[in-house]
């Protein structure tokens, strides 16, 4: 089962040209899940020849400009896609409002059903049978929300020896045993899934953290995240301006990583546009000095996120 993300647009408050505003993408075995849209997202899209048709959903983390921006063009696409599937937006209150503004001046010509759901805490707000998207808080100048994407556990692995130790013939019976279910022997004998797998593996976990000011409890969210997507805005020499707009360093970013413990990897984003290249270059070694597997996430990267028996650390 794959799992990539796909940097977007890695840009915060204005686009450059060759960084677009903040926008990252989930791939999870061929469904896409959009975390924001901000000014440039449709051109990533594009460039990296994704199918917007199979956006399930957008989960919005606030109403700034630079996280939003993106959204209309991408309402406005899918209507050119014979799109049958409804389009679900995930986002803070005012959400709604948005859209149906734009929807109204725009004069939009929608032919699919958007379903807004406004987020209003900490909570599930997307959940299938074999993961859920959980919300949260963040402290920002309006209401802003993290987000998790968590697999939930896999079965462990299946031993053929023990389950031809068992009785239990090779065909059917062991899928039945794979899937978790029972199965029963001529004679009457009951064998369980315990009997002949290990213990279940743990899934994957995503989180997307962007404009926030720090504070610890972000850390308890993201805890064992396989990939952290974090903004680190600002350099520690502006650490006061970062406390005043609400917003991280790149070192908070790092103490969010680190104290949230089991994150495999941070990718900073949301880069203020003030940085060059060089600068970059210091913001990712000032997070390193306190979360080592950090690194800077650039406009239409593609991570992987594997399962952790083959986990692969981005450079």
């Amino acid at each position: 089962m794959n799992l990539e993300a796909f940097i977007l647009g890695s840009g915060g408050m204005m686009p450059l040209p060759n960084r677009h505003l903040t926008s990252a993408l989930l791939r999870r075995e061929g469904d896409l899940f959009l975390f924001d849209a901000g000014e440039g997202t449709q051109v990533s899209l594009r460039r990296l020849n994704l199918r917007w048709k199979k956006i399930s959903v957008v989960f919005i983390s606030h109403t700034h400009a630079d996280h939003v921006t993106g959204l209309p063009g991408i309402l406005m696409l899918s209507s050119q896609v014979d799109r049958d599937e409804p389009l679900i937006v995930v986002g803070p209150p005012r959400i709604r409002e948005y859209i149906e503004m734009n929807r109204r001046v725009l004069d939009m010509y929608i032919n699919y059903e958007i379903v807004v759901r406004e987020v209003t805490g900490p909570q599930v707000v997307y959940e299938t049978d074999d993961f859920q998207v959980r919300s949260f808080p963040l402290r920002h100048s309006k209401p802003c929300y993290g987000y998790t994407l968590e697999e939930k556990s896999r079965p462990g692995v299946f031993f053929p020896e023990k389950a031809l130790a068992a009785g239990v013939p090779r065909g059917p019976l062991w899928s039945q045993l794979q899937g978790g279910s029972e199965v029963e022997l001529e004679g009457g004998r009951v064998v369980r899934p315990e009997e002949v797998m290990g213990t279940p593996r743990k899934g994957r976990k995503f989180s997307y953290v962007t404009d926030t000011g720090y504070f610890p409890e972000i850390a308890r969210e993201v805890s064992d995240s396989d990939l952290l997507i974090c903004e680190g805005m600002f350099l520690e020499e502006l650490s006061e301006s970062a406390r005043e707009k609400k917003h991280l360093t790149a070192q908070q970013a790092a103490r969010v990583a680190m104290e949230a413990g089991g994150v495999k990897q941070m990718g900073l984003i949301h880069y203020s546009p003030r940085y060059t290249e060089r600068d970059l270059k210091r913001l990712v070694k000032e997070a390193r000095e306190i979360f080592e597997p950090t690194f800077l996430t650039r406009d239409r990267q593609v991570i992987p996120i594997p399962f952790v028996e083959e986990t692969v650390v981005v450079p």
